[in-house]
């Protein structure tokens, strides 16, 4: 038998909660720790589909990439709908675990799986904090090329990029909100910088230092990492049914 702290102890192993960043809240958030688990749902986010997912598969405990719970809270009714849904997944019995930066920096991580999902192995990591990677293809590869990839890798249904003309070959990743780190990636050689969240002048800022930058979606460049952690959990678990929400996609769309 598994309990939900079995299963946090061991992804706490994978990506240890001390490495987290400070603004963040991840950890058990929600349910009691000597609960049986029979059935998990993994998602990056936890929305009301999710959490109807979840109650229908009748999983005992939910895995997110984003904390359900960021700030401290002052009530909980249902006048609020992110209250409402804390208060649903109490009263159906199903705890949260939720690993967000410590799991960006963690070997094996957000990062790493992102890196290796474009072609590249991870060389280093690419901020002071440990988050994102750098690494480089085995061969250049032209940028339309390198697009492709991205969308058929990613499943990503569109992508914003400015390129700079230079084959891609050294690139630069974070999952998720990156644009901060275009700097970063240039610094240490990169050609190509794949992250999301792009604002306007970010991609000035990349056409000035001569980098391809591409946004491939906050949701697209990190849930590729809840199928890894999937996998994992089934070899430490067996007699635990993990899977992936199948509900929660890619919001943003493009016409």
């Amino acid at each position: 038998m598994a309990t939900a702290n079995d299963i946090y102890a061991f992804l706490c192993a994978a990506a240890p909660i001390e490495l987290q960043m400070d603004f963040d809240n991840s950890g058990f958030q929600l349910g009691r720790g000597k609960a049986e688990v029979r059935r998990v749902l993994l998602a990056l986010d936890l929305t009301d589909d999710v959490a109807a997912e979840a109650e229908e598969l009748g999983a005992e405990l939910i895995i997110t990439h984003h904390p359900l719970l960021f700030t401290p809270l002052r009530s909980l009714t249902d006048s609020d709908p992110e209250h409402d849904r804390v208060l649903r997944l109490a009263e159906n019995g199903i705890a949260v675990i939720s690993m967000h930066t410590n799991l960006d920096i963690a070997r094996g991580g957000v990062n790493d799986v992102l890196i290796r999902m474009l072609g590249a192995e991870p060389e280093a990591a690419l901020d002071k904090d440990g988050c994102g990677r750098v690494g480089t293809l085995p061969g250049p590869v032209e940028t339309g090329e390198f697009l492709k990839i991205c969308s058929d890798v990613l499943k990503a249904n569109g992508l914003r990029y400015h390129a700079s003309g230079r084959p891609v070959h050294r690139i630069a990743v974070m999952g998720g909100s990156g644009g901060d780190n275009i700097d970063a990636a240039a610094a240490l050689g990169c050609d190509t910088y794949v992250t999301a969240d792009i604002k306007y002048h970010q991609f000035l800022h990349a056409a000035d230092l001569g980098l391809t930058l591409i946004d491939a979606d906050h949701f697209c460049t990190e849930n590729p990492v809840m199928y890894s952690l999937c996998t994992r959990l089934e070899e430490n678990f067996p007699g635990v049914h993990f899977s992936v929400s199948s509900r929660h996609k890619q919001i943003i769309q493009f016409s």
